[in-house]
């Protein structure tokens, strides 16, 4: 699909889907290895994202949990995830086409969730019980898929992780009552649950060894128990539960041609080490242990981590990552990768221990995402936070590549030059910053005589003059060049504080929006002494040029979306948004959401690239997209169904209100079991948010919203991240003047046997079906290109130039790709120009494309240089030393000739 005004002023305009998720890498919950240990999973929010660590790609799952993630679980086959939400709710998703599958409750907050190696069960902690279920079938569709193996008790305390024997036959559990239990899968004859006890605080996890002859115990304080089998057998079973667990009703699991092994549980276990970390004040607060390579990885509440081998407890390395808490450690299938998250830094890291580097850095915002901004091209998305932290994205791979600390205060607005690798930033520190994105430094700033905090900016088309304007004594609007850095010009006029700038897309009219309910047009170059003013019936909060730069669109404090003419200054479409952008009830509303007026009202607006269409957002858990020229809402978004965030529910739950509030409102941070997670280590006035307030559960709402230069793709900077929405190009059957006779065999008979392949190229477009499309564009020879371009009709060349942008990025003939879009720009460029802000989305997906190609073939040609100028200096260095060695054989053959003179 293309995005053309046909399409957008249609229901077609709803194909803009759920397309990934960046700006948040993790979130809470654990952190695992797919089997194959090329890619990571990692809980955001109530989302999963997965980070593929070979292609440098990441992509989030399209399915929701209710609430945020707790644990996670990947079956050994990959085919089937289930995530479990903080209440216990959880959802099976079949992983490589993230479908979800079914729908189940546990009814108790789930700890540990792990598979058994051979995929058939699946172990859960339920308070202190453990229950082992059958695992549902990834292919059949069953009324009630979930069934309960069995139930397993003898913890008097919560249990806190469950590990797996290789054979799936056995599984430990460890718990707060300070022990390790180890149970069976199937009952065996004469046994009962062993018990290892002994640790001084909450045993964290246990792990067999490979061979299965030791167990491993390790405990919040630091200590490590190494169990193995008594050497003297003793007649005292103390340390055995004397529990006899229910076997009625299981049958053991039918014999194979060998005899069982029952080693494991016929082993009387007793302590043969006690080690200790010796981390002085910080506590274990994640672990993970590798079998093969017998290595076992501890993460602290410090940001320390150190890898020990065992049993002999040797220290491999200890190392420092983050100042606050790992939550989260796992280690990949050969061993060479760890992965770490940090909840509180929301932090993913993943480190090679041999080689001691970094494979994965990255982490979102601390605090909440303000502002973001694409690139001319779309390739890159620059964002903002309060944290003060100015981020730069690949909006394909998902990954932040750079990040620029040098604001000391909250971003609101940033910007990225039409022209050139420069991005702009304004923050409330009282400065603007201009960014190389080549050198990755900051090389301007830009000041005022007063101190004034910004909250808004605009960078004019040729990048030569920054504008910026905030709450200062007099509410002006400041003016720099970027060459020079120096203050030019001081608009003055507004009475309140200045909202929004923008630029003319020609760059020769600044339109300014204020809170003394007006908008002004500025003439920049040629301003006479007075301007006037566009009156509105409200405080305006944000306003977006239309791309032919004669429309300028402004929302209010009221709810309203005004469209301006600029020419003749008349308002022409006044669109009534309050009832669009209402929705979700926050947990002290007192009233309906249909009836709450706080907040219905949008602070984010942005045209296509077409002008055809508004996306706007604002504080609340939807995204409207409107038709520009009717004022018809076309499709709303919903952002998030977290209900772990504020204002996310039409509906509250009355048996939630206490006499102190809502349940929800409550700050229960001091009532944390560990003593870190109760301290407030925050200095005072450092805290975040509305003091007046004792709220700390974060709101759903867009602060910015933003369409792609290309056209295909829009973003949005909200509570959750980064999200972001592309046309959905799963549907290939869209026919376009289809008729009776084309068929995909009648195409391909056009295309071999007569061999007309511009006909077959028609037929294949009309009838829509990538493949198809596909097989006649590579079947037509290079030498008939020019020829064909310049007999296709116009009103396919939108289509063609679509496809020919997608083919850019995923196929690899590309000297072909130039050919065709060589021969179409000679055939047609005089209608492109003529037409140039209908075709402005799909030319600008072609630059993307292209720019893509160039950015690859510039790192695989310096990459080659780099290795041939490697080798040469091998060859020349070894040439070298040949010569000296022959030197000094030389050297040495006639000082032994002389020698020889002088002894006769």
């Amino acid at each position: 699909m293309s995005i053309s005004e046909r399409q957008l002023r249609t229901p077609a305009a709803s194909g803009f889907k759920f397309s990934n998720l960046c700006g948040t890498v993790y979130r809470q919950g654990n952190v695992l290895y797919t089997p194959d240990g090329n890619s990571v999973i990692s809980p955001v929010g109530n989302r999963v994202s997965v980070f593929d660590l070979v292609n440098n790609k990441s992509r989030t799952l399209s399915f929701e949990n209710r609430k945020n993630i707790s644990r996670v679980a990947l079956s050994p086959d990959s085919t089937v995830l289930i995530s479990v939400d903080e209440d216990g709710r959880a959802i099976l998703v079949n992983f490589k086409r993230s479908t979800v599958l079914h729908h189940f409750n546990f009814k108790k907050p789930v700890r540990d969730i792990k598979f058994s190696p051979n995929g058939k069960f699946i172990a859960v902690t339920h308070g202190s019980q453990i229950q082992v279920w059958h695992t549902p079938s990834h292919l059949a569709r069953e009324f009630a898929p979930f069934n309960l193996h069995r139930t397993y008790t003898g913890h008097y305390d919560d249990v806190l992780s469950i590990t797996w024997s290789a054979d799936s036959r056995f599984f430990l559990t460890t718990s707060k009552d300070m022990t390790a239990r180890l149970y069976t899968l199937y009952p065996v004859e004469g046994y009962r649950p062993k018990t290892f006890a002994g640790h001084r605080d909450q045993v964290v996890a246990a792990y067999f060894s490979k061979d299965h002859k030791t167990i491993y115990t390790v405990s919040r304080d630091g200590a490590v128990f190494t169990w193995s089998k008594k050497e003297e057998e003793d007649q005292d079973s103390n340390d055995e539960d004397s529990d006899e667990e229910t076997m009625n009703g299981f049958l053991p699991p039918s014999t194979s041609s060998g005899p069982i092994d029952n080693s494991i549980p016929n082993t009387r276990w007793g302590i043969q080490n006690r080690n200790y970390f010796l981390q002085t004040g910080s506590k274990v607060t994640s672990t993970t242990f590798h079998p093969r390579s017998n290595l076992l990885v501890v993460g602290f509440s410090n940001g320390v981590f150190g890898l020990w081998e065992m049993p002999s407890f040797t220290s491999v390395h200890t190392l420092s990552i983050s100042q606050e808490k790992i939550t989260s450690v796992a280690i990949n299938e050969t061993g060479e990768w760890l992965a770490f998250g940090a909840s509180k830094l929301g932090q993913l890291l993943v480190w090679e221990w041999q080689s001691e580097s970094y494979v994965l850095k990255q982490q979102g915002h601390f605090y909440d995402m303000n502002t973001l901004s694409f690139s001319a091209d779309g390739q890159l998305v620059a964002t903002g936070g309060d944290d003060g932290k100015l981020k730069v994205w690949n909006s394909s791979t998902g990954f932040c590549f750079v990040t620029f600390e040098d604001h000391s205060s909250a971003i609101s607005t940033v910007e990225f030059a039409k022209q050139g690798q420069v991005v702009f930033s304004a923050s409330l520190d009282g400065t603007v910053r201009a960014f190389d994105l080549i050198r990755y430094r900051n090389f301007r700033t830009f000041t005022t005589p007063n101190p004034v905090q910004f909250n808004s900016l605009a960078v004019d088309p040729s990048g030569e003059i920054v504008v910026a304007g905030g709450t200062g004594d007099g509410f002006e609007i400041y003016m720099w060049s970027t060459q020079t850095g120096k203050l030019i010009d001081v608009l003055s006029g507004h009475e309140g504080p200045v909202s929004s700038l923008a630029f003319s897309p020609l760059g020769d009219r600044l339109v300014s929006s204020s809170w003394d309910k007006s908008i002004r047009v500025w003439d920049v170059y040629g301003r006479s002494s007075t301007v006037e003013p566009f009156r509105l019936n409200a405080d305006a909060l944000a306003l977006a040029f239309r791309p032919d730069g004669k429309e300028v669109a402004v929302s209010t404090l009221d709810g309203q979306i005004a469209l301006w003419d600029l020419k003749d200054a008349v308002q022409r479409t006044l669109i009534e948004g309050r009832k669009d952008v209402s929705g979700g009830r926050k947990a002290d509303d007192r009233v309906t959401a249909q009836n709450n007026s706080s907040g219905k009202s949008f602070n984010s607006l942005s045209y296509t690239a077409d002008g055809s269409c508004l996306l706007a957002g604002g504080n609340s858990k939807h995204v409207c997209l409107y038709d520009a020229r009717d004022g018809v809402l076309l499709k709303r978004f919903e952002i998030s169904q977290n209900l772990s965030l504020d204002g996310t529910q039409e509906f509250l739950d009355s048996r939630n209100l206490t006499e102190a509030g809502p349940k929800e409102s409550l700050d229960d941070r001091g009532e944390a079991s560990d003593l870190e997670d109760r301290l407030d280590k925050s200095l005072p006035g450092a805290r975040n948010g509305d003091l007046s307030k004792r709220k700390y559960r974060p709101e759903a709402r867009t602060k910015c919203v933003k369409f792609s230069p290309t056209g295909r793709s829009w973003a949005a900077a909200s509570s959750e991240g980064l999200l972001i929405y592309s046309l959905d190009d799963s549907l290939s059957f869209d026919p376009f003047e289809l008729e009776v006779d084309i068929t995909p065999s009648t195409i391909l008979e056009t295309l071999h046997s007569e061999r007309h392949y511009l006909k077959a190229f028609i037929m294949s477009l009309k009838l829509n079906e990538r493949p198809l499309i596909q097989t006649v564009y590579e079947a037509i020879p290079t030498s008939t290109i020019y020829l064909l371009t310049r007999q296709l009709p116009t009103n396919y060349l939108e289509r063609v130039m679509n496809f020919i942008s997608v083919e850019l990025e995923q196929s690899p003939h590309l000297e072909f790709h130039l050919v065709w879009i060589s021969s179409l720009f000679n055939s047609h460029g005089k209608y492109l120009r003529e037409r140039s802000g209908q075709f402005a989305a799909t030319l600008r997906g072609i630059q993307k494309g292209l720019t893509g190609v160039q950015e690859s073939i510039v790192k695989l040609s310096d990459d080659n240089s780099f290795t041939l100028q490697f080798l040469l200096d091998q060859q020349k260095r070894k040439q070298l030393e040949e010569e000296k060695e022959q030197q000094a054989a030389e050297v040495k053959t006639n000082g032994g000739g002389k020698q020889m003179e002088i002894e006769i």
